[in-house]
């Protein structure tokens, strides 16, 4: 505690330092540092993104008002290797002095080392140099304030601005704006040449965002045109652009009211040196040839077919059935000229992987003597049938602290002449556990194995024996994927095997939509060894180690040593046999009743982790999102999903041999009892940008899985944990929960989740961010075979169980991830008695380090 105390006292003093420091040290005598900038329209105060973005200067950043770039960039010396040599210079002889000690090559290079420059170049470039006022970009700041008002409607609009000055070469600069009142829209005329063009809009004219009555808006009208453009470009009008919409503005003498004229002329063609108009032309579209091109052909021969109209040429034997070219074509012969239709044909070959981006290019049809058709032309260049994958990955998860991935692979496209893509791998990963379960078994740095196999064919449509192109368009991008794995885990748990089947099927019924539905997730776990159960949960041994040794007339057979250091022999299977006869009360002793029911929770729990699991289940899973890439700031996720587990099994295990006159609990298929359960999830996330790099997240999650049928409990492999570094953080993985029973098992998991966080992100400088964030959740059992109410939920008494972590963190965004660093503080424990939850964990000591990568959320 003296060492944190110390360190705390010294960063104090750190900072005091910085603080003490001179703003303006790097500020040349002429000039002055922008202190901050102060914007006032029409009397009031404006702090927002939106104006200060409208500035050509910012001041400097800073934190809580504390300017750390600029002081870190003050203490760097403004020219080290000058600065080096002057000293050199500065006494006789210490120049000659160091070159006969080293050599002159070697006295230059000195002046460019970290001790020298390197630590000036690091503050410089870590920091961020004084931002001087510039008069010049004042008044372009002036300016662009007073543009982004006139583009409101604020045509009469006037800006000022002054400079005060500050004592230490400083300056205020203070914006003022006096906007008058906006200008509203009120007549709306159309004049369109084409009467083609006339009639598309009067369809759509109920859809203009140009309204009578609303103020002017200089954004609503870029929108009306790209909306018009689009409606246009869609129904034929291959030729038309944005520039051929204009906009006619009448605002003299109407009363702070704008009329609005919108123009569209013909056609302007340029034959030659001549220009001619004419009305636009609505386009359908004549032939479509597919140009397939084999780079590794070298026969020089062309292979072509005709399909339903679709003329298809290849360089060599066409190695693709027709069909599965033609299903990812959404231009067809006859069809109305759309831009929408050659965007989805440009995404579905873009999706498939069998090519490069497509080229799309139309012309005129030279044969159509009116002059409204086009050949559609689109050039695939094939990629290479097989490709190598060879990768290497650092990972972290909740019993890994750190490990190291690989895998070697080869994807085969085209498999079976249906644009199919096969992928074959082998992985296989090495880590490191601090995890006690693991350790007890393997104190070497690299104690976590797991290697395995996959197979995974992706089909570019829903494979099925039904029909579903009525119900899942062609647009929805649709795919079928179907997988299998096996792999083996060694020092996790109890080790295990597992053989993993999947078929699933994939759907994007609208942008930022998407489906997917598990017809069939066959999973078989095999525990490797369970003889070893004992020394990987050794919570549960110390809890009925304890209740053995209370009891002197327990028979001496079942421990190994005397007296105080006796303890239940793990090695000979003798604590098996002390739950088996405390359960049948044949120890020896009387245990009590409160005894008896812990010893019996405790053989059911071991039961149960190492047991052999066959679960099959289907689920369907919905998501949407507003995000629209990896930097939006400002979005939302909703997910959805719902599994049942042993239906089909159910219906099947009554009929097998081994099942005859056993009741439903125990039935087994192939000699392994099913699970059988109902499980839903709901998962909501939410992110709002606050500007200048600042972020607000927020996630709420909920999860219950409820067995039935041959299930008394959730296999341990489906069921909730609580803790971690993508959880509530103040916990460790599988240390938190259930209810308020403490954490006393070495992994805690249950069947019902609820999770809540928040966290605000902000930058610190360059690409390292900090957060502050609050984590409330728990996990519960309920609906199975658990019976104590301090892990169990009862209702809306249950919630002062939810635990409430708080804390801090850093993350370093190397661009490709982001590196994330989170301190956790216990600010409320629901596993301690009542009257002494709050705050008990909140102190340094106590602090929870977890190490993510990437965002939790």
């Amino acid at each position: 505690m003296k060492n944190i105390s110390t360190k705390i006292t010294l960063f104090t003093l750190f900072l005091f330092i910085l603080a003490s420091c001179d703003l303006t040290k790097r500020v040349p005598e002429d000039k002055k540092l922008l202190e901050r900038n102060e914007i006032t329209v029409n009397g009031e105060k404006k702090d927002d993104d939106q104006h200060f973005a409208q500035l050509y200067q910012q001041e400097n950043t800073n934190i809580g008002g504390f300017h750390l770039r600029l002081h870190l960039y003050n203490l760097a010396t403004p020219n080290p290797d000058s600065s080096y040599h002057a000293w050199l210079d500065r006494k006789p002889g210490r120049h000659e002095l160091y070159t006969k000690l080293l050599s002159e090559k070697q006295v230059n290079r000195l002046g460019k080392s970290f001790v020298v420059s390197g630590i000036s170049n690091f503050l410089k470039k870590t920091g961020e140099p004084p931002v001087i006022s510039d008069l010049t970009r004042i008044k372009k700041s002036r300016n662009r304030l007073y543009a982004y008002y006139y583009k409101q409607g604020f045509f009469n609009a006037r800006s000022s601005y002054t400079i005060d000055t500050l004592p230490d070469k400083r300056v205020v600069v203070k914006y003022n704006l006096l906007t008058g009142e906006p200008y509203i829209l009120d007549s709306l005329y159309t004049y369109i040449e084409t009467p083609a063009l006339d009639s598309l809009y009067k369809e759509s004219k109920d859809r203009s965002l140009l309204k009578k009555g609303q103020q002017y808006n200089e954004a609503d009208f870029i929108a009306e045109r790209e909306r018009i453009y689009t409606y246009f470009r869609n129904r034929g009008a291959y030729t038309f652009s944005q520039t051929n919409i204009n906009y006619t503005l009448d605002t003299v003498n109407t009363g702070h009211k704008a009329n609005v004229d919108l123009v569209i002329d013909n056609e302007t063609i340029n034959r030659g040196d001549s220009t001619i108009t004419r009305p636009f032309r609505l386009y359908k579209v004549s032939k479509v040839e597919v140009f397939v091109n084999d780079a590794n052909d070298e026969t020089g021969v062309i292979d072509s077919t005709n399909y339903h109209g679709f003329k298809i040429f290849s360089t060599g034997k066409l190695r693709y059935r027709a069909k599965a070219l033609t299903d990812a074509i959404f231009i067809t012969p006859g069809s109305t000229y759309a831009d929408l239709n050659r965007t989805r044909t440009s995404r579905y070959l873009t999706n498939l992987r069998m090519f490069y981006y497509p080229g799309i290019a139309f012309a005129e049809d030279p044969a159509d003597t009116t002059g409204t058709s086009l050949i559609a032309t689109i050039r695939l260049n094939q990629r290479k049938k097989f490709r190598f994958n060879l990768a290497a990955d650092f990972n972290h998860n909740s019993i890994q602290d750190f490990g190291v991935q690989g895998s070697v692979g080869v994807t085969i496209r085209n498999v079976f002449r249906g644009a199919e893509t096969l992928d074959l791998t082998t992985r296989g990963n090495i880590g490191s556990s601090r995890d006690p379960a693991v350790l007890s078994r393997d104190n070497a740095f690299f104690n976590i194995l797991e290697y395995g196999a996959d197979a995974k064919l992706t089909i570019p449509r829903i494979w099925f024996p039904v029909n579903t192109n009525k119900v899942i368009l062609k647009e929805m991008l649709p795919s079928t994927i179907a997988s299998l794995g096996v792999s083996r885990q060694k020092n996790i748990g109890l080790d295990k095997e597992s053989v993993t089947g999947i078929i699933s099927y994939t759907w994007t019924p609208k942008r930022n939509h998407t489906g997917k539905f598990d017809l069939l997730n066959l999973q078989y776990i095999r525990n490797l060894n369970p003889q070893n159960y004992f020394y990987v949960y050794t919570s549960s041994y110390n809890r009925l180690n304890d209740i053995a040794k209370q009891y002197p007339g327990i028979s001496q057979g079942y421990f190994t040593g005397t007296g105080e250091d006796r303890k239940l022999d793990r090695d000979s299977g003798m604590v098996d046999a002390f739950i088996l006869d405390a359960r049948n009360n044949n120890t020896g002793a009387a245990l009590s009743e409160a005894d008896l029911q812990e010893i019996n929770r405790l053989g059911e729990r071991k039961e149960r982790l190492t047991e052999n699991n066959l679960i099959s289940s289907s689920a369907y899973t919905f998501t949407t999102t507003t995000r629209q890439n990896i930097n939006d700031l400002e979005f939302f996720l909703f997910k959805t999903k719902l599994e049942s587990a042993g239906g089909v099994l159910s219906l099947l295990g009554p009929l097998m041999n081994e099942n005859k006159g056993v009741p439903t609990g125990s039935r087994t298929f192939f000699d392994v009892q099913y699970a059988q359960y109902v499980k839903g999830e709901v998962d909501f996330i939410k992110h709002f940008d606050l500007g200048r790099k600042r972020a607000l997240a927020m996630r709420a999650f909920f999860g219950l899985a409820v067995p039935y049928g041959n299930s008394t409990s959730i296999p341990f492999t489906r069921s909730y944990f609580a803790g971690g570094s993508n959880d509530n953080r103040a916990w460790q993985s599988y240390s938190l929960g259930p209810g308020s029973s403490g954490s006393i098992n070495d992994f805690n998991e249950a069947n019902l989740k609820l999770a809540y966080s928040a966290e605000l992100r902000y930058n610190i400088f360059g690409q390292l961010y900090g957060a502050v964030f609050g984590d409330v959740g728990n996990i519960w059992n309920v609906f199975d075979e658990e019976t104590d109410k301090a892990y169990t939920f009862n209702g809306f008494n249950s919630l002062r169980d939810l635990a409430f972590g708080t804390g801090t963190g850093f993350r370093y965004d190397f661009n490709f991830f982001v590196f994330r660093l989170d301190f956790g503080f216990k600010t409320y424990d629901p596993g301690r008695a009542e009257g002494d939850r709050w705050f008990k964990g909140y102190n340094l000591s106590k602090t929870v380090l977890n190490v993510g990568i990437n965002y939790p959320f």
